[in-house]
């Protein structure tokens, strides 16, 4: 009987310390939450960052803990990895609508800083629809979608002005190219000048005492050649008859 009794006793002893020290624990991560926010009230950020991370490490972590550590990660001016925190928080907040709405519009405001329109449009989308009545979502849905419009056409005139480049490097080209054959054409004829005024050069010259002969035997054709007009013409004149009647 007594036997019985002292089991009974350690097993409502374990079950009470197992009560105790769960209730402990749930103080303890929300001691970490606590002091986390005091810290990031002070903008403590990388204090309550590592409070929040406290918090996450326990068995059961609170529920706010990926929420508040985004937050604190966002003051910190680290978008990227506050997006992924706030992500999961939305994921993990489905089926409380309002905590999830207040996830998607932190993460659509980090992808925002981050230049990610489309993803940041996508999130705004996702908050709405969850919290219609959130002016300041609708606010920062439409200028994403002015800056990813605006970033669209900056990107076609980038792609435009590349190409055009890209046409302009390959006129250049093709005038560099006509150029060089003008000029290997120049050169060539140049060259060929050369080679002709070189052959010319190198011609057999006349000696003196050969262009004295050359002239002398011209001069002699030319005297023989106008003695034999002369003889003509004599010719002709003793057979011309003189009328007289």
């Amino acid at each position: 009987m007594n036997s019985g009794r002292t089991t009974y006793k350690v097993i409502l002893t374990a079950a009470c310390l197992m009560i105790v020290s769960s209730t402990l624990l749930g103080q303890e991560e929300r001691e970490y939450i606590r002091k986390g926010n005091r810290l990031y009230k002070k903008s403590e950020f990388a204090g309550s960052e590592g409070m929040y991370r406290r918090s996450m490490e326990q068995d059961k972590p609170f529920e706010d803990s990926g929420f508040n550590l985004g937050d604190a990660l966002y003051k910190q001016g680290r978008f990227g990895e506050a997006a992924g925190e706030f992500s999961k928080a939305a994921e993990a907040s489905e089926g409380n609508a309002q905590k999830q709405a207040e996830g998607f519009y932190n993460l659509g405001n980090s992808l925002l800083k981050e230049q990610k329109f489309e993803e940041s449009i996508g999130a705004y989308i996702n908050s709405l629809k969850l919290n219609p009545d959130n002016i300041q979502a609708k606010y920062n849905l439409a200028w994403a979608q002015d800056q990813l419009k605006k970033q669209q056409e900056q990107q076609q005139q980038q792609d435009k002005n590349q190409d055009q480049q890209q046409d302009e490097n390959k006129e250049n080209k093709d005038d560099q190219q006509d150029k060089n054959e003008q000029e290997k054409q120049e050169d060539q004829q140049n060259q060929d000048d050369k080679n002709d005024q070189q052959q010319q050069q190198q011609q057999p010259s006349i000696s003196r005492e050969d262009a004295k002969r050359l002239l002398d035997a011209l001069a002699a054709n030319e005297k023989e050649t106008q003695e034999k007009v002369q003889r003509d013409k004599a010719a002709k004149a003793k057979v011309r008859v003189i009328k007289n009647w």
